[in-house]
């Protein structure tokens, strides 16, 4: 039932609080890479104000929807929060975990004053336009071999990747604003400035996951779409798969032929001591973890421990024992959490991605946007997440958790006012 003191008719002016959520989750996109810690500005400001507002003045409209998206993160907050009490890590181990309990009360927050749709995409927008300028800079006047922005390279690469796709979903709804001409634009151009910060920084993993997105996509603007016109965007992109490929200054085809040379040293024998290779070893090492302790895993400092007396052992290299996880999501979970940690690690994606994936393909033009930039979230964090431990750094965990939220309320938000002017 729609709340008679929270009215959501679009014709509605905006209020403070409406004008404080929409700033935070437009800061959350917008200084996310371009500034060091740059994604925390605007959570630590939706969270402080979480303390204060949502105890005075609690939503009325929750739905269950709403509480399984909470669940999902509370879920892996609390499992991680029990491993940090088993593994004895003391406060330092609660850090991470409850960043995803704090998203819980940020969320309703948003719920209690939904952020404005606009202040999401130009956020994600602005957010690319920087995230691929620094890259271009570092590189071609820096002259570093990968971006990393002030972060590391995966991380960096990875994020500014998937800011650039999630402006890709917007364009459905830039089509239908007053002023689509802008915005579609922004958008474009934030795009191909974040697929370029990705390509720069030779993070290959999230290459890797260019296909599935494509479906995403499919799924969400494909039943508009003649024969024609598909095959014609996937001409295009074969295009400039090609032409990216062939330009060395970009890095593309050196980092593709290294992946492929460390493979089959690997394979052969010949060298275990490359970037691929190691990932092989951990992923060795942290699967004998898992079948010793299957349960709840060896925690972190477990983890440390039993991976250098593998490598005492033998069992791996040695070097691939200094990492504080395997360069993979699922099996840093399996290593240190056990099943638990996996159960949670699937309840933080694909409750979501099952919430989302619903309202994909609606008539609604800024709907499907939403729905499509909502699955294209955890679609992108479980690509990102076969070859590196994502959420182990803030800056992973900080960027989905709020992410999510943020596209949570504003499509709720939307939902309400297609009820209010049907109502």
């Amino acid at each position: 039932m729609l709340s008679s003191e929270n009215p959501v008719s679009p014709r509605n002016c905006p209020n403070l609080m409406t004008i404080f959520t929409s700033t935070c989750v437009f800061l959350l996109s917008a200084l996310a890479l371009v500034i060091p810690s740059g994604y925390s500005v605007g959570p630590a400001l939706l969270v402080l104000a979480s303390l204060t507002i949502w105890a005075a003045r609690p939503v009325s409209d929750i739905r269950r929807e709403d509480l399984l998206i909470m669940g999902s993160l509370a879920v892996f907050g609390l499992v991680g929060c029990l491993t940090a009490v088993l593994d004895g890590l003391g406060s330092s181990g609660f850090d991470k975990p409850s960043r995803y309990l704090l998203a819980v009360p940020a969320l309703l927050v948003l719920l209690r004053h939904p952020p404005r749709q606009e202040a999401l995409w130009a956020g994600l927008a602005l957010g690319s336009l920087g995230a691929g300028t620094m890259a271009a800079w570092q590189k071609f006047v820096a002259g570093v071999a990968r971006a990393d922005g002030s972060t590391n390279a995966i991380q960096f690469g990875n994020l500014s990747m998937l800011m650039g796709v999630l402006c890709l979903a917007g364009i459905g709804w830039a089509v239908t604003q007053p002023r689509r001409r802008a915005w579609l634009s922004l958008l474009i151009l934030a795009a191909l400035a974040g697929v370029l910060g990705s390509l720069l920084s030779g993070s290959r993993g999230g290459w890797v996951g260019i296909p599935f997105v494509l479906l995403v996509f499919y799924r969400g603007y494909g039943y508009g779409a003649t024969r024609k016109q598909i095959t014609g965007l996937a001409l295009c992109l074969v295009l400039a798969v090609g032409l990216v490929y062939s330009l060395p200054q970009i890095g593309v085809q050196q980092r593709f032929h290294e992946a492929i040379s460390n493979v089959t040293q690997y394979v052969s024998g010949e060298k275990k001591n490359t970037s691929v290779g190691y990932r092989f070893e951990m992923w060795k090492g942290a699967t004998v973890l898992f079948l010793e302790r299957p349960l709840l895993g060896w925690g972190d400092s477990g983890y440390s421990q039993r991976m250098n007396e593998l490598a005492d052992e033998g069992v791996i290299i040695e070097t691939s024992a200094r990492f504080g996880h395997p360069h993979n999501e699922f099996m840093d979970a399996a290593a240190k959490r056990g099943l638990l940690g996996i159960v949670a690690l699937l309840t933080l994606y694909l409750i979501p991605m099952r919430l989302f994936a619903k309202r994909q393909g609606d008539g609604d033009a800024a709907t499907n946007a939403l729905a499509t930039a909502g699955v294209l979230l955890p679609v992108a964090f479980i690509d990102y997440g076969l070859t590196q431990a994502f959420l182990s750094h803030n800056s992973g965990t900080m960027m989905y958790a709020f992410l999510l939220i943020s596209v949570w309320a504003v499509l709720r938000q939307r939902e309400r006012e297609l009820e209010y002017d049907t109502a």
